[in-house]
């Protein structure tokens, strides 16, 4: 890793920054408040743009912050002021938040000196690294999306004092829902240190999601007052319940914004070099938030590594979400597969064997770029979402997609040839309406964050039932009842990775808002003591049922024909009758049904009746001598007392005649003698 930062030694501290075109640069000391300065110490140049200074006689806990001299000349990305304390980019720990104030964006000369609103860099000795442990996740595992605050701060089994920490994910409460719900791994939104975007302060908001980093590594104090071990000893605990952890970082923008944003850190040691600028001048937009990183630049590329590597060796994570990650991968401005930062991390010896997912697109030139990553990057997959979104919203002409989109997107992710899905499918995510949402709200409701409903995508493939909002008219909340359960079904019913979002599996709302993130309140916060229970139970069933039957994991593209020597495909598409579907019946643009006959060499088939109508249907399926069909999910046994209308997704399991098992969602040994509908099943009853 660089020698970058503040490095612990018997004799001090080293103090190292890097800047191409500073003229000076000191290190500022703080005393243990961080509100007195010290000291102010100047960093010699050693070569290659690299600054250090090594102080006697200071210890580990000292509060410092860099400081820049050179030319002040924003219009050629030069914005050196000495006024302006900065953050270590190589920060492992800060002293309090962010806050944003006008005076962090005030032209050299005019806003006087800001260390007293700024945070301290609190110089730490890292933690011994970890023994080298393999993943938990695999894909084709169940990723659960989680806010690490809004998901602690009302749970009532955890002490008030832990709520909206890290440290509360340890909770035993906590994990018992993880396992219940099948868990291979969390996916923590960032939970490094950010700041408000500068309009949030006036309406009285904050940025509640933290996609809006300043440096990488130093952890939010509100999120971890306990710092890199809080993680450490939170990431243990979810491996001891074999749950893994994987971060979501943002490595494409940072909290200095555009030309009239904060100097925080990176803007005020070298804007030209950190940031990307376009041939203007202007700092390059990629990401809508007012800057791009220069991850091109072999400093950042260096910098996005060694954050990588700190938090594996260092807390033991299992790996990493990339938010808008084609600014990982753009080289001159224009994406590259292979691009050296992408096959830096893919080919790292701490880092090749974690888990590494990307968000596939970013508002550049040519930033859609769904599919176009080199293994073993995973991909969240936005046309797996919208298609099952058409399809249970009634869309015609969807079924061929659904089917798509069920069997693993080959259309996206086998266009090179490759064997295997790299899907993340996902319904509902942070950004957008959540999965209850849906199917109760036709049009966003965004006033709440202050931008007159402007702000959030306008399309969001969503219905209501009848009504907007909420209601008490029986016949819509049962009608959105079976749409979540058909949804959730969907999702556990297909090929490859899944994604859910912490409180979707028990109807977690945020009143139609679907650009929550400056939310830090009771619209965001999982409401425990309200939610469906009967909902949360069928998620589990679901889960457990997925785990059951490995052909639901699988990440290899269907074929449609034999995965073994017994002569049974892998697939079989088929219409509710029991009929092959034909070209006539792909091409019905009325067609709301099939089923997905998915095989298994070492045991019977399972069946997954889609029924996208609102009338039941009889699904017939076909025969084989010596087995018989009974469901896969037991509806009364996961208790789903609501009455479900036709829309529905039910499974149906082949069993070996002799062989009597349990279904799953079970609580004891009984169960009904399904064998003599050897062949039909009905949809419509959530079964």
């Amino acid at each position: 890793m660089t020698s970058l930062g503040a490095t612990i030694t018997p004799e001090g501290i080293r103090f190292a920054a890097w800047s191409s075109s500073v003229r000076r640069l000191w290190v500022s000391l703080f005393d243990e408040s961080g509100a007195r300065e010290t000291d102010r110490l100047e960093l010699k140049p050693e070569g290659g743009g690299v600054h250090a200074l090594s102080v006697s006689d200071l210890a580990e806990g000292t509060r410092y912050g860099f400081r820049a001299d050179g030319d002040y000349a924003p219009e050629r990305g030069l914005w050196f002021d000495p006024n302006k304390l900065l953050t270590d980019p190589y920060a492992v720990e800060i002293d309090r938040p962010y806050q944003y104030h006008w005076r962090l964006a005030a032209k050299r000369n005019e806003g006087a000196d800001t260390a007293s609103l700024m945070p301290k860099t609190v110089a730490r000795a890292l933690l011994q690294p970890l023994l080298p442990q393999p993943w938990l996740f695999r894909p084709g595992g169940l990723i659960y999306e989680l806010n690490v605050r809004s998901f602690t701060q009302l749970h009532p089994d955890i002490p008030e004092a832990q709520r909206g920490t890290v440290a509360a994910l340890a909770h035993p409460a906590v994990i018992e829902h993880l396992k219940r719900l099948g868990v291979s791994a969390v996916e923590l939104m960032p939970i490094t240190a950010s700041i408000d975007e500068r309009h949030l302060p006036p309406l009285g908001l904050h940025n509640a999601w933290g996609y809006n980093p300043v440096t990488f590594m130093a952890l939010d104090p509100r999120l971890a007052p306990g710092g890199l071990q809080e993680l450490r000893d939170t990431v243990a605990a979810l491996r001891n319940a074999g749950v893994g952890t994987i971060l979501d970082l943002v490595f494409n923008h940072t909290g200095e914004s555009d030309r009239l944003g904060p100097t925080l850190s990176l803007r005020g040691l070298d804007a030209q070099a950190y940031y990307r600028h376009l041939p203007d001048g202007r700092l390059a937009n990629d990401t809508g938030t007012g800057n791009t990183l220069a991850c091109d630049h072999p400093v950042v590329r260096e910098m996005v590594l060694d954050t990588l590597r700190h938090f594996v060796l260092h807390a033991g994570v299992d790996g990493f979400r990339f938010d808008l990650a084609p600014v990982l991968g753009r080289v001159d401005g224009s994406f590259d597969p292979d691009a050296p930062l992408l096959q830096a991390i893919a080919g790292d010896s701490v880092l090749a064997d974690r888990v590494l997912i990307a968000e596939p697109w970013d508002i550049g030139p040519n930033g859609y770029q769904l599919g176009n990553f080199r293994p073993p990057y995973l991909e969240w997959n936005d046309r797996y979402r919208d298609d099952v979104r058409r399809f249970w919203r009634g869309d015609a002409g969807v079924i061929g997609a659904l089917a798509t989109r069920l069997a693993g997107s080959s259309d996206v992710f086998g266009r090179t040839g490759e064997p295997v899905s790299r899907s993340v499918n996902f319904i509902a995510a942070h950004d957008g309406m959540t999965l209850a949402d849906l199917v109760a709200y036709e049009k966003k409701h965004n006033a709440a964050n202050g931008e007159q409903n402007r702000d959030g995508h306008n399309d969001n493939i969503s219905w209501n039932n009848g009504a907007e909002g909420e209601t008490d008219d029986a016949a819509i909340t049962d009608a959105r009842f079976g749409d979540r359960c058909a949804l959730l079904a969907t999702l556990f019913a297909s090929r490859g990775t899944i994604m859910l979002t912490a409180g979707d599996e028990f109807g977690r709302t945020q009143q139609g808002n679907n650009n929550a993130y400056a939310q830090d309140n009771a619209i965001t916060w999982l409401d425990w003591a309200r939610r469906d229970e009967a909902l949360e139970r069928y998620a589990s069933a679901l889960s457990a049922m997925r785990r059951a039957f490995p052909a639901l994991s699988d990440t290899h593209f269907l074929t449609g024909k034999p995965s073994d020597a017994p002569a049974i495909p892998d697939v079989e598409w088929l219409t509710e009758t029991g009929a092959p579907l034909g070209e006539a019946e792909w091409n019905d643009p009325a067609r709301h049904r099939l089923v997905m006959m998915l095989g298994d060499s070492g045991s019977g088939r399972l069946a997954v009746m889609v029924n996208g109508d609102r009338r039941q249907c009889v699904f017939t399926l076909p025969a084989r001598e010596g087995f018989h069909w009974h469901p896969a999910i037991e509806t009364q046994a996961v208790d789903l007392a609501r009455p479900v209308p036709g829309r529905s997704v039910n499974f149906m399991t082949e069993l070996r005649t002799e062989k009597r098992e349990p279904v799953f969602g079970q609580s004891d040994a009984k169960s009904n003698d399904h064998s003599r509908r050897a062949s039909k099943a009905h949809a419509g009853k959530g079964s």
